[in-house]
């Protein structure tokens, strides 16, 4: 007689039938016994499968961390198998998004010059946005119930490719504008759907430090493009960067499509069903009943002002290196890909020390010594100390948005997940264009040297914001 035990595989246990026959008139008890042996063979062999295959690599997805202690009700990055590709392609889109964030730092000067415009006028590029932020922060819920991940895969990359096509033909400035609340759409709406896919994920700070760590990476690449094109090619025009972003945001179209085909609504609809009776709005209920609103509320706080600093030291370094610290142009755009790199490792390295700490305990550490390396760099007026200063301020940086996502993930229900954390990420993606804008509007009356005591009251904010978060207990699988 053969026995056979499925684990991810399958491994046959061979038994002699006669040790299977009752001879004593006992209840056949031993045959339970021999099944119990079998597993527990079998479990061996598929451990031993597991170990052959841990060997470091130097691919950042092989050295995402095995979730293989949590229960099999939880999907993995690399499991089922279609998580691997899928978890690669929401990898891409984050580099993308972080091409799109960055590029605004290096090409503010240019487009200054090239439409002579006032530091006000140039800082609705980051405004409009908002306009995009907000329509996918409303929508993102439906467009999962009715069209899946698929809807997602398709729209997002969809708006980057038309708005990039649209920038690259420079157009007046005001169609400029209105073309960045298209981009501003594809972010919004792609950033709150890999969030929480990735949220509900085993070991989820982790996946999600390297998820926003290729969001850093783009970033750290944009500007470093984008200054060498400018600065160092042969009368290279900014909007030639833009060629190079129908390029990447062709590829992530491509990806995202063909991972995420199978995830329709039907599957998205049955994977995260109610857990009541009543009519199917989730986003009232994360929004407007408590306890989830407190929940949603102060999460979409503070990413709006999370974020908020973010693109704003981000997108206003270059132009104050140049004019308040005297640097030259290039040394200038390398400190924004400095900042960048620094939010990049930070969320690779502290990703791992999150988990440990507690997610609340650890961004109330991370926070003050983010705040320590802002007045450092807003009161030594000396160009490298700066540069030094906004680097590590960005690795402290870097694991807060991943961090409010786990908790969000473990304050709120499953059938909330995709509501509450797509509103909350969209609505503080809003941030990105709120409070660069608003630093742009008071520099054009008191001069770029505002950005310091901004950045430094918003770190404040978002402190306080952080410790009115209910105690976080440990996520039950």
């Amino acid at each position: 007689m053969t026995l056979r035990s499925q684990n991810q595989g399958s491994a046959t246990c061979v038994v002699d039938p006669i040790a299977l026959q009752d001879v004593s008139g006992r209840p056949p008890a031993s045959a339970n016994k021999l099944s119990q042996a079998c597993s527990i063979h079998d479990l061996s062999i598929e451990e031993s499968r597991q170990s052959q295959h841990s060997r470091p690599s130097d691919d950042p997805v092989e050295n995402l961390p095995s979730p293989i202690t949590v229960s099999e009700k939880v999907q993995r990055w690399n499991h089922p198998r279609i998580n691997l590709l899928r978890t690669l392609a929401a990898f891409w889109g984050f580099v993308v998004m972080g091409m799109n964030d960055s590029a605004y730092g290096a090409l503010i000067p240019q487009l200054e010059e090239y439409y002579d415009l006032t530091y006000t006028v140039v800082s609705l590029i980051f405004l409009s946005p908002l306009v995009g932020y907000t329509a996918s922060a409303l929508l993102n819920n439906t467009i999962h119930l009715k069209f899946g991940q698929r809807g997602v895969a398709f729209l997002s990359p969809g708006c980057h490719l038309v708005a990039y096509i649209v920038i690259a033909v420079h157009p007046p400035y005001p169609v400029l504008i209105v073309i960045f609340m298209v981009a501003g759409f594809g972010n919004g709406l792609e950033d709150a759907a890999w969030n929480a896919w990735v949220g509900n994920m085993a070991n989820p700070n982790e996946v999600l430090g390297f998820l926003h760590a290729f969001y850093g990476l783009g970033a750290t690449l944009s500007p470093l493009v984008a200054t060498t094109m400018i600065t160092k090619g042969k009368g290279l025009p900014w909007y030639a960067f833009y060629y190079v972003m129908i390029g990447v945001a062709g590829i992530e179209l491509i990806t995202s499509v063909a991972c995420f085909w199978s995830a329709t609504g039907s599957v998205f609809r049955a994977n995260n069903p109610r857990t009541g009776d009543s009519k199917d709005n989730r986003m009232k209920e994360a929004l407007f009943t408590r306890p989830s609103a407190r929940v949603t509320w102060l999460c979409a706080f503070f990413l709006l002002g999370y974020v908020g600093i973010e693109v704003a030291l981000g997108g206003w370094i270059v132009t104050f290196m140049i004019r308040v610290r005297h640097g030259a142009r290039f040394a200038s755009g390398m400190t924004a890909t400095g900042f960048w790199l620094g939010i990049t490792v930070g969320r690779v390295i502290l990703g791992f020390v999150t988990p440990k700490l507690g997610e609340k305990l650890a961004i109330a550490i991370y926070l003050p010594v983010a705040m320590g390396f802002e007045l450092l760099f807003w009161l030594v007026p000396q160009f490298y100390v700066s540069a030094i200063a906004v680097s590590f301020q960005g690795f402290f940086l870097g694991p807060m948005f991943p961090a409010a996502v786990v908790a969000a993930t473990k304050l709120l229900p499953r059938h909330l997940h995709v509501s509450a954390i797509g509103f909350a990420a969209a609505f503080g993606g809003s941030g990105a264009a709120i409070f660069p804008f608003a630093v742009g509007a008071i520099a054009q009356a008191k001069g770029v040297q505002v950005l310091q005591p901004i950045i430094l009251a918003l770190l404040g904010v978002v402190l306080a914001l952080w410790l009115g978060l209910p105690k976080i207990q440990k996520k039950e699988e």
